[in-house]
């Protein structure tokens, strides 16, 4: 049974702000953390993508912040810019709605950070950003290590790799010994929960098994070619579609630049986001997509972690995913609520394991096609007499 979100020990104004955006029950996750994180354990949780991860630490973070006080009491470490600008929504949508006044600042790099520090004179309560950027504040003194009271490692398969946990760890060791930790991820490798534990004071470990459920709203199709022609075939599918809005992938983060400009070059309104784009670059491709200035944003994995574009119609796999998790989160970025979304994947001959995999897997139906005469057919059905 389904529990509302006062049995969980939130406050009455919480849950009033949470009914005006219709959330009325818990999910799976939110039951199992909120009253653990509400008593300041140590929590590693792992729970697939949409589960929601978000409000079962903010929820509690929301409820021990003490609002009377101008001070920084929470920090919460994101991968990426996108990330970091949802969940900096997210705090100020729930402040908004619960009328419970805490503020933020969303800390990240490639901006200016003498605006950041401005931001830091009024004492936000939560600092939501990259690790890197928050690190340099801290060590500026802009940022009152001392009086953090919990921490959130967002998406931590990424930032406790190689290349990013040193800078987690010297955030984390910044901080008092009693502030609480809380790591969270959809996938949590072996190696990333056992860095978990050493940061932590005996942590309460929660995995939710993923339901890899796809929208019943998406139809699944795929078309072959060969490697070289992809981008032709590409430029052929967006003139007979004229999709609203499009999102392409492709596997390699270094190609994203290259196979934007060979799709500008056919002439098809596209636009990219990368690691090495500015905010402000990545921003306006963004926008520019949700304002219909362009029908196409070529992203990879990587890139594309923590969008959220709403009226996404379909979603080009320039290149079939490797892993079958992956598909299931590109395709979910269209077909939501009761909108309708279409997924094309482009493979080549050998890729055609792939696509029974996916079939096997998440229990759809991928179907062969192909182009006859500026229209969409079944595969080889204009061979039929």
């Amino acid at each position: 049974m389904k529990k509302q979100f006062n049995i969980l020990g939130i406050l009455p104004n919480l849950v009033n702000g949470l009914k005006k955006v219709n959330i009325i029950y818990a999910t799976e996750i939110q039951e199992k953390c909120i009253p653990v994180a509400l008593n300041n354990k140590d929590i590693i949780v792992e729970s697939q993508t949409g589960s929601g991860k978000t409000l079962a630490f903010l929820l509690p973070i929301f409820q021990k912040i003490d609002s009377s006080k101008r001070e920084m009491q929470a920090i919460i470490l994101a991968p990426t810019h996108e990330l970091a600008m949802q969940i900096e929504k997210e705090i100020q949508l729930l402040s908004k709605n619960s009328e419970m006044n805490i503020t933020s600042s969303p800390i990240i790099g490639n901006i200016n950070i003498t605006r950041q520090v401005e931001k830091l004179r009024v004492k936000p309560h939560i600092i939501v950003g990259s690790p890197g950027r928050i690190l340099e504040l801290i060590k500026k003194r802009k940022i009152t290590a001392h009086t953090i009271k919990t921490i959130v490692i967002d998406e931590a398969d990424r930032l406790l790799d190689e290349n990013n946990i040193d800078t987690v760890r010297a955030i984390v060791k910044s901080t008092l010994k009693d502030r609480q930790l809380i790591v969270a991820s959809a996938t949590i490798s072996k190696s990333a929960e056992s860095i978990s534990k050493d940061l932590m004071k005996e942590p309460e470990i929660f995995k939710i098994e993923a339901t890899h459920k796809i929208s019943p709203n998406i139809t699944h199709i795929y078309f072959l070619s060969e490697q070289r022609e992809k981008i032709e075939v590409l430029r052929k599918l967006v003139r007979i579609i004229n999709p609203e809005k499009a999102i392409v992938f492709i596997n390699k983060s270094n190609e994203i630049k290259l196979t934007t400009e060979k799709l500008l070059f056919h002439g098809l309104k596209a636009e990219a986001i990368h690691g090495t784009l500015m905010k402000t670059e990545r921003k306006k491709a963004m926008d520019d997509l949700r304002a219909g200035n362009v029908q196409l944003l070529v992203a990879s994995d990587m890139a594309a972690r923590g969008l959220d574009i709403k009226g996404v119609t379909h979603i080009f796999n320039l290149d079939i995913p490797e892993n079958p998790t992956d598909y299931l989160h590109r395709v979910g970025r269209t077909g939501r609520v009761n909108e309708k979304g279409i997924a094309i994947s482009l493979i080549t001959e050998k890729e055609k394991e792939s696509i029974k995999k996916y079939e096997n897997k998440f229990g759809i139906t991928i179907e062969a096609k192909d182009m006859y005469k500026g229209n969409i057919v079944n595969a080889k059905i204009y061979f039929k007499k």
